[in-house]
């Protein structure tokens, strides 16, 4: 098979030929269809000690499975996360990772929509919404973010504010439901508007502590992004706000049931046409590394997907 790999610290990276791997004990091989290209990703490459292997979210159909699998079967359509080599023809996911895909969904869409739905009704749920209260929603353009302004209106926001890092994207973001778009410059500056309740931040660093200052007293951040940050706790304390960490994994492994939730409620919406996931764009596997750099430069408009 076909995979993607590179050999130190910011590439470059290259095709090559590998075996195609077994799947050991609850573990899918998919033959892959699409790949979903990743900001935490795309971070690694530039930034990790050591070289390792692209994982990523992936959708394809099962071409093997290994033992003690119970919930799917050769031939099935899947989506989920893959944590070893995911930017390749074939790719191991474990089964609690996985997702079934319906038959009239296609793997590009349910790269676009699954693994990025399921972190924006996460971190939703995360901030303990209410209906009718203000939210901020960093990286709204993003894969995640793109959505997740969408779920934040479903769910009843009484108002929606969209923070980019180029206005360029304003009219995409605000045709998802945002009643305001706002560069990180204004944010920076305090100038977004009204406090919000709520804010789901996807950047991390510099932009954490206008993020929080943007809130409500007793208003809450999720924070889901690798890029880290630095928080004062007098900036919590003054005006009692809390800073709430989410990672997706630690749900999947750890409560299936809720997992398992927020799985049937995203195909709900997705089904109903109150989520529309949106692709960027579609690059072969010999041009991972153009989509990288789309990924870097911050353009992107919805999900950047590989196609094998």
């Amino acid at each position: 098979m076909r995979r993607v790999r590179y050999e130190s610290t910011g590439g470059p990276l290259f095709l090559e030929e590998a075996p195609v791997p077994a799947p050991g004990p609850g573990e899918l091989l998919v033959r892959t269809e699409a790949i979903g290209v990743t900001l935490p990703v795309v971070r690694k490459v530039t930034e990790a000690a050591e070289p390792i292997p692209l994982g990523g979210e992936v959708a394809g159909e099962v071409a093997a499975v290994g033992q003690d699998v119970a919930r799917f079967r050769v031939g099935e359509r899947v989506t989920g996360l893959c944590f070893g080599h995911g930017y390749a023809d074939f790719a191991v996911l474990h089964e609690a990772m996985a997702s079934p895909v319906p038959d009239t969904v296609s793997a590009v869409d349910a790269v676009a929509l699954v693994r990025s739905g399921l972190v924006a009704l996460g971190a939703l749920d995360a901030a303990r919404t209410e209906p009718g209260e203000a939210a901020l929603i960093t990286a709204a353009a993003s894969g995640v973010g793109h959505l997740a302004v969408q779920v934040a209106r479903v769910r009843g926001a009484g108002r929606v504010v969209g923070a980019v890092s180029d206005p360029a994207k304003a009219d995409f973001v605000g045709g998802l439901g945002a009643d305001e778009v706002i560069t990180y410059d204004r944010l920076d500056r305090q100038d977004w508007g009204e406090p919000v309740d709520y804010a789901l931040d996807a950047v991390g660093g510099e932009l954490l502590t206008p993020a929080v200052a943007a809130l409500v007293p007793g208003g809450r951040l999720v924070a889901y992004s690798s890029g880290g940050g630095t928080i004062q706790a007098y900036d919590l304390l003054v005006g009692a706000k809390s800073v709430i960490g989410f990672q997706m994994a630690r749900i999947a492994r750890g409560k299936p049931e809720l997992y398992e939730r927020w799985r049937q409620e995203l195909w709900r919406l997705f089904a109903e046409g109150a989520l529309r996931p949106a692709v960027h764009g579609e690059f072969a596997l010999t041009e991972a590394a153009e989509a990288h750099r789309v990924i870097e430069s911050r353009s992107n408009l919805g999900k950047v997907v590989l196609r094998p």
